[in-house]
């Protein structure tokens, strides 16, 4: 276990500041994997301070992003909402991984995104074009039909999602798993029987001993 520190960062993107959430491994001159953490779209930034904190612990460079900020976003009305801001929030990630990368403390070959609902829809849809990103970790996410068109690639990527989601249908986890077998990229899944969107308690608990021993697989080695 690492004993780490909180900070704030802020980047440019689009004339607009960004802030970063930084939970980070007391470095002693090493270099770490990094994770930028991508909240859903309640924009609770503050509700990842946990698995960020703990992620730390275990030797990752953790950097939460505040994404809405490109936009001004403070909540979401509905879907055209979400539709007309991503490509900007796509920007954000963007360019989140250039700082993050130019980062001291970073590792800037191993690199990774976590995302949550909407955040995990970012992660994997960056993942698709953007080759500086390593592994993908899918909280209750998707992949957009849109951006079939612009996919380059994919990486690894595990896959969490309750059986019972209203909110994102477990038909998203299953047609992510067939693109992915269709191109050979290893990825892991766990559908979680009778829960819903939003992990608590137990399954809460596995999913994060899950995405530890996917990050150690994929990212830290």
């Amino acid at each position: 276990m690492h004993p780490i520190t909180q900070s704030e960062l802020t980047f440019e993107s689009g004339n607009k500041s960004i802030r970063l959430d930084c939970f980070l491994p007391t470095a002693n001159g090493q270099r770490f994997p990094a994770i930028i953490g991508l909240h859903g779209s309640g924009g609770g930034h503050a509700s990842m301070a946990e698995p960020a904190s703990l992620l730390a612990a275990q030797g990752y460079a953790v950097y939460v992003l505040h994404y809405f900020e490109r936009t001004g976003t403070t909540e979401i009305d509905g879907l055209a909402t979400i539709a007309r801001n991503f490509p900007a929030w796509m920007k954000a990630l963007w360019d989140a991984v250039s700082f993050v990368s130019r980062q001291p403390t970073v590792d800037s070959q191993r690199i990774g995104l976590l995302g949550f609902s909407l955040g995990a829809y970012l992660a994997l849809s960056a993942s698709a074009i953007d080759s500086r990103v390593k592994i993908v970790v899918d909280y209750f996410g998707g992949f957009p039909k849109e951006m079939k068109l612009f996919m380059r690639r994919l990486c690894p990527v595990l896959i969490l999602h309750g059986e019972q989601d209203a909110t994102v249908p477990v038909a998203e986890a299953y047609h992510l798993q067939q693109m992915l077998e269709k191109k050979q990229i290893p990825y892991e899944m766990k559908i979680y029987t009778g829960i819903g969107h939003g992990f608590s308690g137990e399954v809460w608990q596995d999913s994060g001993r899950r995405t530890l021993a996917f990050l150690n697989r994929y990212l830290a080695a």
